[in-house]
């Protein structure tokens, strides 16, 4: 070998090794159905009640509350600028960048989501709603009292001491990420 010149080591199977993996991965955030069991053992699991929430359901009342797809939009531009850096460092051969984007992308989002259930806006909560949460007690029982006071008091009806999509915390910190390989399916087979 020359004086000056050094050997460089053929990467180019790390660098498809690691674009391929960008490339073949999604990010998901919500409920994953096979975790969304509650600890009260309702028959409602907390995808369902998060579908139900994000969509409404008119027969029963339950205007739409869209907390997922207005939480996860909230941060897609942040998103798009963390696969771009993923994807150039995926071209240098850095396999580890795409896990560590995808994780990033999955955390970010997922808090966007819990965010967006915290501050809405949301149509506010009826009154035999928070007559449920009254009958039920728990955390939510102070504010639903202190709303419905408001409400015969003449007050409109406000979201601040009752929030609709926060009474247990069960279905906010059911909110969550998964990577998928887009090559595996559900089952766990190719």
């Amino acid at each position: 070998m020359k004086p000056g010149v050094t050997a460089s080591k053929d990467r180019v199977a790390e660098v498809m090794k690691a674009v391929k993996d960008l490339t073949l991965k999604r990010v998901m955030i919500g409920i994953p159905e096979e975790e969304s069991a509650r600890p009260d053992d309702a028959e409602a699991s907390n995808a369902l009640i998060g579908y139900v929430q994000e969509t409404g359901c008119p027969e029963r009342n339950i205007p739409a509350r869209p907390f997922l797809v207005p939480g996860v939009q909230s941060v897609t531009e942040d998103a798009i600028k963390r696969l771009a850096s993923a994807g150039k460092k995926a071209l240098e051969g850095d396999a580890q960048a795409t896990e560590i984007a995808l994780n990033s992308i999955g955390l970010n989002a997922s808090g966007a989501v819990k965010d967006k259930m915290d501050v809405g806006p949301f149509k506010p909560l009826a009154d035999a709603t928070l007559e449920a949460r009254i009958r039920r007690g728990g955390g939510s029982e102070v504010g639903a009292t202190e709303e419905l006071e408001r409400r015969k008091g003449g007050l409109p009806p406000s979201t601040d001491l009752a929030q609709p999509l926060i009474d247990t915390g069960n279905l906010q910190n059911s909110i969550t990420y998964v990577i998928r390989d887009t090559r595996t399916r559900r089952d766990g087979s190719s």
